[in-house]
């Protein structure tokens, strides 16, 4: 007969099993989301709603900007698990992505579809109850563009980036269109920043890891050579029209300062991207993944604190 404290210690062994198996689980349904992802949208939408806002007419609601951000986020991450979903195998090839859940078969794929389609389904119908159709269909548009002909675009064309770059520069819209019920001018110069930014920032990862998308069968960049010049199209043209566009800005607003500010803003971008093309390397592609992450921000930070002293 055993000892209470043999039947104590195997009780307390039994709960430390299911906390790990709870924690783990948890662990790889949070992964499916891809919040790191999910993080980078969620400010592009809440720069979006901001500036969105016409302080005169609608100003800004938290309750609002809430459930604008709870409902993209939603079909941000059913997007993202979805995606998991259609790639499994396929990341499952790549020492970057195959310990993902779904690749690595810590999940069902059943279980994983299911998941994916709930929050997809959830965060659009929340939208639309609580923000506006508008920004639900476009976040809607978001999802079936982004599943249906980027992602297996990416094993056909090196033309994927384009592609992906419209559903990926799609944020913006959805915070602006849920903070003033439409679209203008302003909407889609913050659209076109965010489409020409993920140029370079996608450049810089496809180089970083070009084995293990070709081990995998994604022609994110074309063979042999063409690769080189595909590179540096890819990468300095969008940064050139990125100097340009994101000095962009109405009379009514601090031009001179705007202008000042984002073209030095773009012109570092711009360096990096340019050391990036010179020299190949994945310490450069590096450099130029991490400008790409302190550029947008800053970028749309700089833009909704002027709005802001301008009373806009």
């Amino acid at each position: 007969m055993a000892g209470p404290s043999i039947v104590t210690g195997q009780l307390a062994s039994s709960r430390a099993q299911a906390g790990r198996f709870w924690r783990t689980t948890l662990s790889d349904y949070w992964a499916l989301t891809k919040p790191e992802v999910n993080f980078l949208i969620l400010i592009t939408t809440a720069v979006g709603f901001y500036l969105g806002c016409d302080n005169r007419a609608r100003p800004l609601s938290g309750l609002s900007l809430f459930n604008t951000l709870l409902g993209t986020l939603l079909v941000a991450s059913g997007t993202g698990t979805l995606n998991q979903y259609m790639e499994r195998k396929f990341d499952a090839q790549m020492r970057r992505t195959a310990r993902r859940p779904a690749a690595a078969g810590r999940l069902k794929p059943q279980t994983v579809l299911v998941f994916g389609i709930a929050l997809a389904a959830v965060g659009s119908v929340y939208l639309a109850e609580t923000v506006s159709g508008l920004a639900s269909a476009l976040a809607v548009l978001t999802l079936l563009t982004y599943l249906f002909f980027y992602t297996p675009l990416k094993r056909k064309t090196p033309l994927c980036v384009l592609v992906g770059a419209f559903p990926g520069a799609m944020p913006p819209l959805i915070g602006w269109a849920a903070a003033s019920g439409g679209l203008n001018s302003e909407a889609w110069t913050l659209y076109a920043i965010l489409f020409l930014w993920q140029f370079p920032h996608f450049m810089a990862i496809a180089w970083m890891y070009r084995e293990d998308y070709d081990r995998a069968g994604y022609r994110v960049l074309p063979k042999g050579n063409a690769r080189v010049p595909f590179l540096a199209t890819q990468t300095l043209s969008p940064l050139l029209a990125l100097v340009a566009i994101s000095m962009v800005e109405s009379p009514t607003r601090h031009a001179a300062i705007f202008y000042c500010a984002g073209a030095v803003l773009g012109l570092g971008f711009l360096y990096f991207g340019l050391e990036f093309v010179l020299w190949q390397s994945r310490s450069a592609a590096r450099r130029l993944l991490a400008a790409s992450i302190v550029y947008l921000p800053l970028l749309f930070l700089l833009r909704a604190t002027l709005c802001n002293r301008a009373g806009i």
